[in-house]
C-alpha cells in the first residue's frame, strides 16, 4: 500500500449505502490473468488468452497482460490491500497452464508453490482464500483438441482440480469451479469477441455442458481432497423488453434463455430449459450428466454488472434478439452495452429466489463493480510534492452504494446472501479492452506497478466497518 495513503480521507464526502447489510461477508475479486503477468515465469504454459493478446488488433489499445499489475511477483502487495480494506475474503484465480502448462500430465511444483504463499499470507494476514480455479485462461492444447466443444476437456479439469486440491484444500474449505461460463460461450465461442475467438453462433452451446459438466467434476475431485464447500459463479442479467410488444417480449424471453436459464438450470434445477422451444437443438447430455452438474452446489456465485434491454431483431438475421440501450440510464466507461441500474439486481435475485425456490443454495455476489476511463500515470499530489494524488472516483462510489442497497433490498425480501463482492481490488488487464477500462479499488500504474488505494478503497472499508458495528 502506497505509504501516503490516509484512512477515512473520503468517507466524509461520499455517504454510505442505505442500509447497510448485515451479517454477510465482505471480499473483492481478481483474476489470475488479468493481474497475473510473469507470463514465461516458472514453467507456465500458454494459454488461450496468449494467443487473443498476440493476435494484432485483438485488444483495442493493443496492450498485453504482461507485466500488467505484476501481481505472481508482488503479490505482497495486493494482500496487504486485502488486508487494509479488513476483507472477509479475497477472490483469486489460479492459473491452469502455471499448474499444469499442457493441460493435461503432471503438476508443475512452481507453480503450485506460487499458490501455496499466496494461501498462507492471506491467512497470515487474516483474509480467508477464495481460490477460482478457471478464469477462461484455457490451456491451448486442450483448444487445439477441440477446447470445451470437446468433451475430454471436462475430463481434464476434473484432474486439475484434483492436483490443486490435494496441494491447497487443507488450508482453503471454500472453492469456486468455473467462471462466467455464458461469456466463454456466447463471446468466446459464439460471436468471437472474447478468446478463443470463434464464431459459432448457436453451434457453439455445446460448450455451455461441457463447462458445466467440468464444475460438476471439479466439485467431485477437490470434495475427494478435503474441501468443505464448492461452488460455480454465473453471469447473470436482468433481461428487459424494449417495449411490451409480443415480439420484444418473447425476444426477451429467448435471452433470458441463452444468457441465465441455459447455465443456472442445470445447476440449481437439475435439468436445461427448453432450447427446441426456440429452434434450438438440445444439450448433448449423457446419462449421469445432470447429476453431476447439480450435485456439487454448495453455493451459488452470482456476478452481475448490469441488466440487458433486448428487441426482436429484423427477419432473417443470424440471431432472434437485438441488444439495445436501456432507456434513461447513467452508463459506465463501457458507454450504452453497461447501463446503471442497481434495483435490476434486486429484481435478479428476487427472480431467482422464486424461481428456484429449495433448490437455491445461498448466494454469493461474487463479482459486482464498475469500469471507467482512468489515467495510467497519477498526477502529483499538490499538498504532498513528490507524491502522486489519488483518484477520488465517486461514479465507482455511487454504482457500488446503489448494488450494496440493492443487496440489502433482496435480504429483506427473503433472499439468503452470503456474501458480497467488488470486483475488483487492483486495475487489471481488461481482457478485449485491455488497458482502457479500470475496475480497480486501487489503481496500479502498468508501467511501475505502484499500488495507489483510490477514494473507493477508504469508502469500502468504511462500508466493512459499519456493518460490523
Amino acid at each position: 500500500m502506497s505509504a501516503h495513503h490516509k484512512p477515512g480521507s473520503s468517507t466524509r464526502r461520499h455517504p454510505l449505502p442505505d442500509p447497510v447489510p448485515r451479517g454477510i461477508r465482505w471480499a473483492a475479486a481478481t483474476s489470475a490473468f488479468q493481474i497475473e503477468g510473469s507470463r514465461e515465469a516458472d514453467g507456465r504454459g500458454r494459454s488461450i488468452w496468449d494467443d487473443f493478446v498476440d493476435s494484432p488488433g485483438a485488444v483495442i489499445d493493443g496492450s498485453t497482460a504482461d507485466p500488467g499489475p505484476d501481481s505472481y511477483r508482488r503479490c505482497a502487495e495486493d494482500v496487504s490491500l486485502a488486508a487494509g480494506l479488513g476483507l472477509d475474503r479475497y477472490r483469486f484465480g489460479i492459473s491452469w497452464v502455471r499448474v499444469q502448462p499442457e493441460g493435461s500430465g503432471a503438476a508443475n511444483p512452481r507453480g503450485l508453490d506460487a499458490y501455496s504463499r499466496l494461501v498462507d499470507a492471506l491467512l497470515e494476514a487474516g483474509v480467508a482464500p477464495a481460490p477460482t480455479l478457471y478464469h477462461w485462461d484455457l490451456p491451448v492444447a486442450l483448444e487445439a483438441a477441440g477446447g470445451w466443444l470437446n468433451r475430454e476437456t471436462a475430463e481434464r479439469f476434473r484432474d486439475y482440480a484434483a492436483i490443486v486440491g490435494e496441494a491447497l484444500a487443507d488450508r482453503v474449505p471454500d472453492w469456486f469451479t468455473v467462471n462466467e461460463a455464458a461469456m466463454t460461450t456466447l463471446q468466446g465461442y459464439g460471436i468471437g469477441t472474447l478468446a478463443p475467438a470463434r464464431t459459432l453462433l448457436f453451434d457453439a452451446l455445446p460448450t455451455a455442458h461441457h463447462q458445466l459438466l467440468a464444475h460438476g467434476l471439479a466439485a467431485e475431485a477437490l470434495r475427494g481432497a478435503g474441501a468443505r464447500r464448492t461452488g460455480i459463479i454465473g453471469n447473470h442479467t436482468r433481461v428487459l423488453p424494449r417495449t411490451d410488444s409480443p415480439e420484444d417480449v418473447a425476444a426477451a424471453g429467448a435471452y433470458d434463455l441463452i444468457h441465465n436459464r441455459l447455465f443456472a438450470d442445470p445447476v440449481l434445477a437439475g435439468a436445461y430449459p427448453d432450447l427446441e422451444a426456440i429452434g434450438l437443438a438440445p444439450m448433448p447430455v449423457r446419462s449421469g450428466d445432470l447429476e453431476i452438474i447439480s450435485g456439487g452446489n454448495d453455493f451459488y456465485g452470482l456476478n452481475f454488472y448490469n441488466p440487458t434491454t433486448v428487441r426482436a431483431a429484423e427477419p432473417g438475421g443470424p440471431l432472434p434478439f437485438e441488444l439495445v440501450p436501456t432507456p434513461g440510464a447513467p452508463v459506465t466507461g463501457f458507454g450504452p452495452e453497461w447501463p446503471i441500474v442497481p434495483e435490476a439486481l434486486t429484481d435478479l435475485l428476487v427472480d431467482f429466489r422464486d424461481r428456484y425456490g429449495d433448490r437455491l443454495p445461498p448466494i454469493i455476489i461474487s463479482e459486482n463493480g464498475a469500469a471507467f476511463p482512468e489515467p495510467d500515470h497519477l498526477a502529483e499530489d499538490p499538498q504532498a510534492p513528490g507524491r502522486p494524488a489519488r483518484i477520488d472516483d465517486v461514479d465507482r462510489i455511487d454504482y457500488l452504494r446503489g448494488h450494496i442497497e440493492a443487496v440489502a433490498a433482496a435480504v429483506a425480501a427473503g433472499v439468503t446472501i452470503e456474501e458480497y463482492t467488488v470486483w475488483s481490488l487492483i486495475d487489471n488487464f481488461e481482457w478485449a479492452d485491455g488497458y482502457t477500462q479500470r475496475f480497480g479499488l486501487a489503481h496500479v500504474d502498468m508501467s511501475s506497478g505502484a499500488r495507489t488505494p483510490k477514494a473507493s478503497y477508504d469508502w469500502y472499508r468504511a462500508v466493512i466497518a459499519e456493518s460490523r458495528r
